[in-house]
């Protein structure tokens, strides 16, 4: 194994297939990174997301895809070209893996790839033991999405954080009280294959425990892009609280449970989630 590579996985402390699982998608999460990097993509692109909270910023939840930014709109922009990059830096690290661009029926301004490889002979390399290995199907696939918005709301903020290992690079990624706009955009209105996503509730409880703040500005342009809000109208305070708490009234609380219950570490918390505990933490948000 890759000595770098096995100084990742030491953080990780793994010992069930799951647990080696997710140590292996987020360390080519992270190497993948690194060849976007090499590939010169943060000088048009910003990290964000659920994955850019969790390496960047410690956000304690597993999370799946790889999510970016234009810095601008640029409907030429061709995703496909840093497949190389991706593919390349993976390669040099040892691990053996596909990347292809997903070309979708109906075009939009999101472009998505998908990072492949096979789950057990990447698990056999980091040396997962041979016990949890036992009747696990030779040929299930490994795959991260990687998704760029072509055309996203304008002026996004963004800053340097430093990407430790497996290389010292420095990842342009969208700042934090944006990302939470963002986040706070996608709870309110995101259908997501007709049901609630959890994964956004739970992320909105950890930017209010972190005391991070609410651009209500920057929600108001997201909500005017997606003609949730008229373009004449800014959010308010009040507006937001409402917002909030009709959602919250709205929402099938066991949906929101079994969404995140594979990607949180405690689920006895998650478990004791209550529509009236959502309310108090509305009341607790700060914003500006």
């Amino acid at each position: 194994m890759n000595q770098a590579i096995q100084a990742m996985l030491k953080h990780y402390k793994c010992e069930t297939r799951m647990e080696y699982e997710r140590a292996l998608k987020e360390i080519l999460q992270e190497v993948a990174l690194v060849g976007l990097w090499r590939g010169h993509f943060f000088e048009h692109a910003a990290f964000y997301g659920g994955t850019a909270l969790r390496i960047l910023h410690g956000l304690d939840r597993f999370s799946e895809d790889l999510d970016f930014t234009l810095l601008f709109s640029h409907k030429d922009f061709s995703l496909s070209e840093y497949n190389s990059c991706i593919r390349n830096e993976l390669e040099s690290y040892g691990f053996d893996v596909t990347v292809e661009t997903k070309n979708k029926v109906l075009q939009t301004p999101v472009q998505s790839a998908f990072i492949k490889t096979n789950t057990l002979n990447e698990l056999i390399k980091i040396g997962i033991p041979k016990n949890l290995v036992k009747g696990f199907h030779y040929e299930t696939t490994l795959k991260i999405k990687v998704e760029v918005d072509t055309d996203p709301a304008p002026a996004y903020r963004t800053d340097i954080h430093f990407l430790k290992a497996p290389a010292l690079v420095g990842i342009k990624i969208v700042i934090l009280e944006d990302i939470f706009a963002g986040k706070m955009h996608a709870l309110l209105f995101r259908e997501w294959k007709k049901r609630v996503k959890g994964r956004d509730w739970y992320d909105w409880l950890w930017f209010v425990r972190k005391g991070t703040s609410l651009n209500l500005q920057r929600l108001s342009i997201h909500l005017h892009n997606s003609g949730f809000l008229p373009q004449e109208k800014w959010l308010t305070r009040e507006i937001f609280d409402q917002m909030m708490l009709d959602k919250i009234e709205s929402i099938d609380l066991e949906s929101v449970r079994n969404d995140i219950r594979p990607f949180a570490p405690d689920l006895e918390a998650i478990n004791s989630w209550t529509k009236e505990m959502f309310c108090h933490f509305v009341q607790e948000m700060k914003t500006f």
